[in-house]
């Protein structure tokens, strides 16, 4: 069969266009120069003062397919929190465009309802983690870096593992520079890629990701973790980011220079944090292709999901 006329083919290409650029204007912000930018967290408080450290008091609203929100149940477990700080998992619906909860809270099916029952009027983005407190129905942060402090910090004392500190002070200085670097450059790098309007952009982004990766691949021959030999916060940032990676960055997103398979430590350092006690059981590989290829209608538009590739070198333990 003949292809279609050329006409067909213009006009289709032009309408698309438009759809998709209006679509992406509500999923992914762009500036004048076609870069992906991510919209700032809006609710920042820390469990002090108004808000006192307790067990069952708190509940984090999760999704598995977020690797913001998994960095919160990766430390919730490492913590041994699980008995402390319930969670609620939600489910990605991009025909209510945003996540869904799994059942009626407050008079709420969505999570956008629930920001909006808390603070009414509310109009920002209603995103995961979120953690919430039960005592006075309120959202007390949305930001997952400053999560995963309070769930390192603020509850040892109803913790399994209260001993370890994921963020040692005599670490801060390294750990603040690694979180920048891979924040800017991984974290939101894969999403500065995926998300780019441009050529300009998408090559910028993706230059500056593998740039990042080969450096991290380089520094692991010669230490265990990104500031030493301990496991800190920043691993975690990581983690969360590099166990997709090869699920859904390397193809949808277009990062497709190398998988982690490709670099010979960083598949080593991923399955090591794999691998410790209660991390696997945060990963939902077959959710986390279902969301993405499923809910992400500008960037696979026909809906297919894609089979889970061979990742069988994260379930072997390190001889």
């Amino acid at each position: 069969m003949a292809i279609p006329p050329s006409w067909i083919i213009q006009t289709g290409r032009s309408i698309w266009t438009q759809i998709w650029q209006l679509m992406m204007s509500q999923l992914a912000p762009r500036n004048d120069r076609g870069e992906y930018q991510r919209p700032q967290s809006e609710f920042r408080h820390r469990v002090d003062g108004r808000y006192s450290p307790a067990p069952n008091r708190y509940r984090l609203y999760v999704g598995w397919s977020c690797p913001w929100a998994h960095r919160t149940l990766v430390v919730r477990a490492l913590k041994g929190l699980e008995d402390s700080i319930d969670i609620t998992m939600l489910r990605g619906d991009a025909n209510a465009g945003g996540w869904a909860l799994p059942a009626l809270e407050h008079g709420c099916n969505t999570l956008a309802q629930l920001y909006r029952f808390a603070n009414p009027g509310y109009t920002g983005r209603s995103t995961v983690p979120m953690l919430w407190d039960t005592q006075t129905n309120s959202i007390v942060n949305n930001e997952s870096a400053e999560i995963i402090e309070i769930l390192n910090a603020e509850f040892n004392e109803y913790a399994t593992h209260p001993e370890l500190d994921l963020a040692p002070i005599a670490l801060q200085d390294s750990i603040e520079q690694w979180n920048d670097i891979i924040y800017q450059s991984v974290n939101n790098g894969v999403y500065r890629c995926g998300f780019a309007q441009t050529q300009a952009a998408y090559d910028q982004a993706h230059s500056e990701l593998f740039a990042t990766l080969d450096r991290i691949d380089e520094l692991l021959a010669t230490q265990d973790y990104l500031c030493g030999e301990l496991l800190t916060l920043t691993d975690i940032r990581l983690f969360t980011t590099l166990i997709r990676f090869d699920l859904v960055y390397n193809n949808l997103f277009k990062c497709n220079r190398r998988r982690i398979q490709d670099y010979p430590r960083l598949q080593i350092y991923l399955q090591k944090i794999y691998n410790l006690p209660g991390v696997a059981e945060t990963c939902n590989f077959q959710t986390i292709l279902q969301d993405y290829y499923g809910n992400l209608f500008p960037l696979n538009p026909g809906g297919i999901i894609p089979q889970l590739p061979d990742m069988i070198y994260l379930h072997r333990w390190l001889e």
